[in-house]
């Protein structure tokens, strides 16, 4: 007897290995994928604008990145004793123009480079909700606590969707594998039955691109917490992000589904390299913690095609 419905999903034609560049950008759940990815030791550069929530302005950020056009002072505000750009996230202000600026174009630069660089793209969409600046017409990232006043509120459509990446599919990421989620995180404070518009304008706009070019994939985080999950022990206390617990099997899926097999082979290799720098020995000094870390590193020694020069220094420390 089924209790379920299991979110089969199928492997991917292309896989990233540990020599594959990776560029991940959009919502919160980007950025977990993208940290989990890190910790696997993979080359990724996510978010360089801090998190996205909306296909428009993520298109903006890869336009500006690609093209590395740097930002300048008619794209920054002061209020509250702070600067702040509509195009990047609250966690890239400032106290001042010099530093947001300054950090904002190295996070151009960089991002160019990698994204430039980079075999794969993960694309993350949150909603298709967007918010306009009343004075100007364009989306903002985010409103950065400013009064509603400022701005007016709308839902993209399919077809505008469709419409950015298609020029984005046929221009900087034509020769790279682009694989599109969206976020199994609920937005309710668009209200719930304008969360799932959203989202399913999302999903039919996504399904349409995906349709059109061979390098675009999709992967089901949504599905797999709304239909496989689909219950609320696998929400956080919010109710609205997925739990560590739902984190960790949707992180399983879609590391099955991607990753080469060699990579899902080593990946619990990596971790468990990596958990060891997190022990806590009964005496640090001692001969027995000075053997555990001799045993780490002749692990590290089995992997040279990947990089643990922090955790080889952390354990040498002890040895040496």
């Amino acid at each position: 007897m089924k209790f379920r419905t299991e979110v089969e999903v199928k492997p991917f034609a292309q896989k990233i290995d540990h020599q594959s560049r990776i560029f991940a950008i959009g919502s919160c759940f980007a950025q977990y994928m993208a940290d989990e990815l890190q910790e696997a030791k993979f080359d990724i550069c996510s978010n360089p604008f801090g998190v996205m929530f909306n296909p428009a302005s993520i298109h903006a950020a890869l336009h500006r990145i690609s093209s590395c056009r740097l930002f300048s002072h008619e794209d920054i505000v002061f209020d509250r004793e702070r600067w702040f750009s509509y195009d990047l996230h609250t966690s890239c202000n400032a106290i001042s123009s010099r530093r947001i600026l300054t950090r904002a174009n190295a996070s151009v630069a960089e991002g160019n480079m990698r994204l430039e660089d980079a075999d794969w793209v993960l694309i993350t969409f949150g909603t298709a909700w967007v918010y306009t600046l009343n004075e100007s017409g364009k989306v903002v990232a985010n409103c950065h606590k400013q009064p509603a006043s400022k701005f007016t509120r709308h839902r993209l459509s399919v077809e505008e969707i469709v419409e950015m990446y298609d020029e984005l599919m046929r221009g900087v990421l034509a020769d790279k594998q682009v694989v599109f989620t969206v976020s199994p995180v609920r937005h309710l404070g668009d209200g719930a039955d304008e969360n799932f518009l959203s989202k399913a304008t999302l999903k039919v706009a996504v399904a349409e691109i995906v349709e059109r070019f061979d390098n675009a994939h999709y992967f089901p985080a949504y599905e797999i917490l709304n239909d496989d999950l689909r219950d609320y022990r696998f929400y956080a206390e919010d109710l609205c992000h997925p739990s560590i617990v739902a984190r960790k099997y949707i992180r399983e899926k879609f590391f099955g589904a991607i990753l080469s097999p060699k990579s899902l082979q080593i990946v619990p290799r990596i971790e468990k390299i990596a958990r060891a720098t997190k022990h806590l020995p009964f005496e640090p000094n001692g001969e027995d913690y000075k053997e555990f870390c001799r045993r780490q590193i002749q692990d590290i020694d089995s992997l040279p095609e990947i990089d643990f020069s922090a955790e080889r220094a952390f354990f040498e420390s002890f040895v040496y």
